[in-house]
């Protein structure tokens, strides 16, 4: 599977939401398979690559000016937008680290308690490839500064805002991976 074909056809032109999304998930990607390496974990690293470099692929039908993004939806559902988008290309694997890596994942108790745009099923991430791109991911940003790693303490404070849960579950991905 060609990554760069997906990201062809939904981002055609070469602007700024494009560089956005291809440098972040560089990024992610790059950092998964350091974490992988570090830790030894025997993993589909080719899936990890592309995963990893499509797991953004909805933003763009997502509202969030700040990275260029116009589309309808709240920027809450790049993930569910993301899974359409690849089950449709044949990708279900591939869609569901979409769907799961929004935040460290989001329960239905999540959804429900703050009554996000979202249906009601469990979006944590389930397998270790999936957990090893939403790890890798809670570490760069799309908007600001979005080359420079952000450090632990950063990405701790932003998942405790999200309350306890968020920051135990982000906790255990730390301690699988960092």
């Amino acid at each position: 599977m060609e990554y760069q074909k997906i990201i062809d056809k939904y981002y055609r032109d070469n602007n700024r939401l494009r560089t956005i999304l291809e440098v972040h998930s560089r990024l992610v990607s790059d950092k998964a398979l350091r974490c992988a390496d570090t830790h030894r974990l025997e993993i589909d690293r080719t899936f990890v690559e592309e995963a990893a470099m499509l797991h953004d692929i909805g933003i763009f039908k997502c509202d969030a000016p700040d990275i260029c993004c116009y589309g309808p939806e709240p920027y809450i559902c790049h993930g569910i937008e993301g899974r359409a988008i690849l089950e449709a290309e044949g990708l279900p694997r591939h869609a569901l680290v979409c769907e799961r890596h929004t935040g460290a994942g989001l329960t239905i108790a999540d959804i429900e308690r703050q009554r996000l745009p979202l249906p009601l099923r469990d979006m944590t991430p389930q397998t270790l490839e999936e957990k090893l791109i939403c790890y890798a991911d809670k570490f760069y940003s799309k908007s600001g500064n979005y080359h420079k790693e952000k450090p632990l303490e950063k990405v701790i404070l932003s998942m405790e805002r999200h309350g306890e849960e968020t920051l135990s579950r982000f906790m255990e991905l730390h301690n699988m991976f960092g």
